[in-house]
């Protein structure tokens, strides 16, 4: 016997505005549903709300086929991710920055009986790109579980209203369902975030959903059975390995896409200047491109520590223990913005970007301030035009 779900759908409010945090940022674990009449005033409105002009203006566009519950075809989801102009003109923004390859196989994996495992390192905007694929895919970025160490099982699976568990015994008034469960019941698409920090025992409790498309109750005698539509979107940190690795037969459910690094300073930089430019309109922040000479600076920083050289290749570096994602940066040059608005003449320049560098960089007291110390000196120092730089960044190092 199966058991019938119905959790409440969340309708996509009208407002247009840009979403008001960094990609790649947490989020909760509730799956519940979001507030729509309360959207403008939301600080970080859910993907489905903030871009509803830009999924409605596809929707009617697109005339391809759709997989089954799907509210755009595939083409039109990558379309989404990716940015583009529509034939009445619409533009697309881009949501990704990044091969179009990983975004096509993404999607087409959603539409099979395979789940999405995106990998990467942090900051690689692993969740933002998740959160906007259920958007486009389900309408409904919302059936979240934010993995922690302390995810429970009732967290994938189910768990009990006690209250009524206790007074009419198991019943399915009583039934609580998870996220994932909502997904299976609706042909819906179940997000999974940071799947590796998630205890191993509780991770396995997916297998059986991911293989079978069935959730069983036994408390009950029944079981969901996923209707179609229904996938799930994973995320991991590949730097989390060892901590709770996926076993063999859980990986073997997933396909997984690796989301890379950008690969030139020009599009990170085009990363960052979107980014920055979306969260400051939310904050009434200056303008992004008003100091996009720091937002190169900050950029070029990171790049050379993480890759431990100098952009012309001429010096080596050493590395800080820190990722120095693109995310990073995004938070280091949006507080600059905030320190020159709130502190200054609303013109980003180096000493508002300086102490979050710092910040970024140094995340070990020791080691960390010794990488930094030599990069100012040997590499900041003897760059041409970069004196200011040089000396916010000795000044907030003393």
């Amino acid at each position: 016997m199966s058991v019938s779900v119905e959790p409440t759908p969340v309708e996509p409010s009208q407002n247009h505005s840009a979403p008001a945090n960094a990609g790649g940022a947490g989020s909760t674990g509730s799956g519940g549903s979001a507030p729509g009449a309360e959207t403008a005033q939301a600080l970080r409105p859910h993907a489905e709300q903030a871009f509803a002009a830009e999924l409605a203006a596809l929707a009617a566009q697109d005339d391809r086929p759709r997989p089954a519950r799907w509210k755009l075809s595939p083409w039109a989801v990558a379309t989404y991710l990716l940015g583009g102009a529509l034939p009445d003109g619409t533009v697309i923004t881009p949501k990704y920055v990044g091969p179009r390859r990983i975004v096509e196989v993404a999607v087409t994996t959603l539409a099979t009986n395979r789940a999405l495992l995106l990998l990467g390192v942090p900051g690689t905007a692993k969740t933002w790109v998740s959160e906007h694929l259920a958007a486009a895919v389900s309408g409904n970025s919302t059936l979240l579980v934010q993995g922690t160490a302390g995810t429970p099982e009732e967290a994938i699976r189910y768990g009990w209203n006690y209250a009524r568990l206790l007074a009419h015994g198991p019943s399915r008034d009583a039934l609580v369902p998870s996220p994932v469960m909502r997904a299976m019941a609706q042909g819906m698409t179940a997000r999974v975030e940071e799947l590796t920090r998630i205890p191993a025992d509780v991770q396995d409790t997916l297998i059986t959903i991911l293989s079978e498309k069935t959730l069983p109750i036994p408390e009950l005698g029944e079981e969901v059975q996923a209707v179609r539509g229904f996938n799930l979107i994973a995320t991991a940190n590949d730097r989390d390995r060892g901590v709770n690795d996926l076993s063999s037969a859980l990986r073997r459910r997933f396909n997984t896409v690796v989301l890379p690094l950008p690969e030139t300073p020009e599009a990170e930089v085009d990363i960052v200047s979107r980014r920055v430019d979306q969260i400051g309109r939310s904050l009434d922040l200056p303008a992004a491109p008003d100091g996009i000479d720091e937002i190169r600076r900050v950029v070029t920083v990171f790049r050379e520590l993480r890759d431990g050289v100098t952009a012309d290749g001429r010096t080596k570096l050493k590395s800080p223990s820190g990722t120095l994602s693109t995310a990073e940066a995004i938070s280091v040059v949006t507080n600059g913005l905030a320190l020159a608005a709130h502190f200054g003449d609303g013109v980003l320049r180096a000493g508002d970007v300086a102490a979050g560098i710092l910040g970024a960089v140094v995340r070990d007291p020791a080691a960390d301030r010794a990488v930094w110390q030599e990069y100012l000196e040997t590499v900041v120092r003897e760059r041409d035009g970069w004196k200011d730089f040089y000396r916010a960044c000795r000044e907030v190092s003393a």
